[in-house]
């Protein structure tokens, strides 16, 4: 095929005579040693058509996405620059999933992805509440999904397949499209998952209950890495500075390389890790069963401080560096008590009896820090600084809010409501 330039000139001419003087002249470079010029001109012309021109890249989103377990990466829970979010609010739209709804939420671009406890994943409009898509995964599920933004996938974990289940066993991680639901890959997880995905960069992270740790490549579900803990890993993996974190049952927090699963280093504290860390600040923060809070260096695992509390610790921190108070972790307990620590040493700046049990993990938004009882049931939000009730909402017994910078969402038991800031 020749080139647009060639083509034009033989058009030109109007005839084979043209052509065969230049096939006659391609015999002779050739014979002469420039086979190799001949050759990329004649052979490997561009192309007739006209190339088409670049994609122009995806429009920015219309919201502030939320697309991981405790907002970011490092599972921080905070969300920045929320101030306008702060209470009182108005009731905006509602959305009744009848079905459990333990972990919350991810968002992106005016859509809301989540799960149920019968496994069933769910994209709704976080403008009208109404319902995109569903589709049923499984039949017992407990995790947050996490979004590939570059690729529109979101990624979900099961607890199980098999119809009735209620323990752990045969489940899976799939690859949906964000927007049809199509599953674009899985793979079956003999002993199942409750570790909320985590993507970073061309690869999504988790753990399940059999203690092996997983990479895969988010595109087509291909496997990089594996690696085996010493117990189940049932929360997320927290990912800071090329490293991954996360705890297990058999008692022990552990830093791999994310590129290669290598381990940096582990450290044995405590009962069973359930909660998901919180990295900032050179820190690894953590809950235990034994009713503790821990901070490892981030660096070397070395225990900077440990603080301890009246009951088990499930809840996963929220950290965050607070105007007119410093660096502060905020952990809740099945004692009943939510607390800010001095997030260097430990030290407790101020104490919440919430009068039941916090399972759920806290979340800051704006100036408010939101948790859930357990017992009580209900939802209660408090100044960041002094601890001093500004919400109160009489649904939620988990991990209660997300937002997107225009509404927060708070997850009820089986509810979703919209909550949108007066003014």
């Amino acid at each position: 095929m020749s080139s647009p330039r060639v083509r034009r000139a033989l058009a030109a001419a109007g005839g084979l005579l043209v052509v065969g003087a230049i096939v006659a002249a391609v015999v002779l470079l050739t014979a002469s040693g420039a086979h190799r010029r001949a050759h990329a001109v004649v052979a490997k012309p561009p192309p007739v058509s006209t190339a088409p021109r670049p994609s122009p890249p995806p429009a920015p989103p219309a919201d502030d996405p939320w697309p991981f377990y405790g907002y970011n990466a490092a599972r921080t829970r905070l969300f920045p620059n929320a101030q306008r979010l702060d209470p009182p609010f108005r009731r905006g739209w509602t959305f009744r999933d009848y079905a459990l709804l333990e972990f919350t939420p991810a968002i992106y671009d005016n859509v809301m992805y989540f799960e149920d406890y019968y496994a069933h994943a769910k994209a709704i409009s976080t403008l009208t509440g109404r319902q995109i898509w569903q589709r049923g995964l499984g039949t017992l599920a407990a995790a947050s999904p996490g979004l590939d933004l570059r690729h529109r996938l979101v990624f979900f974990v099961v607890l199980s397949t098999i119809p009735g289940a209620r323990l752990p066993g045969s489940g899976r991680v799939l690859a949906l499209s964000m927007r049809t639901g199509r599953v674009v890959w899985s793979h079956g997880l003999a002993a199942g998952s409750e570790s909320s995905p985590l993507v970073v960069g061309d690869s999504v992270y988790l753990g399940d209950q059999g203690g092996t740790v997983y990479s895969y490549r988010a595109t087509d579900g291909h496997l990089n890495w594996t690696f085996h803990a010493s117990g189940s890993v049932k929360g997320g993996l927290a990912y800071a500075g090329g490293w991954l974190y996360f705890g297990d049952y058999g008692g022990h927090v552990y830093a791999l390389d994310a590129a290669s699963g290598r381990e940096m280093w582990s450290a044995a504290e405590g009962e069973t890790f359930y909660s998901t860390p919180a990295v900032a600040f050179g820190r690894v923060y953590i809950g235990n069963t034994n009713g503790s809070l821990y901070a490892f260096s981030a660096a070397t695992g070395r225990l900077d401080w440990s603080a301890s509390t009246g009951g088990y610790v499930y809840a996963s921190p929220a950290v965050g560096n607070i105007p007119g108070l410093g660096l502060t972790v905020y952990e809740g307990s099945y004692d009943g008590y939510l607390r800010a620590y001095d997030a260097l040493t430990g030290a407790v700046r101020w104490t919440h009896d919430a009068g039941g049990a916090i399972n759920g993990s806290a979340t800051i938004i704006g100036n408010v820090v939101y948790y859930a009882d357990l017992r009580l049931g209900g939802t209660v939000g408090l100044d960041r600084r002094t601890g001093r009730v500004v919400f109160r909402f009489d649904d939620g017994r988990f991990t209660p809010v997300i937002a997107d910078g225009r509404a927060v969402y708070l997850i009820g038991y089986s509810t979703i409501y919209e909550l949108l800031p007066r003014g």
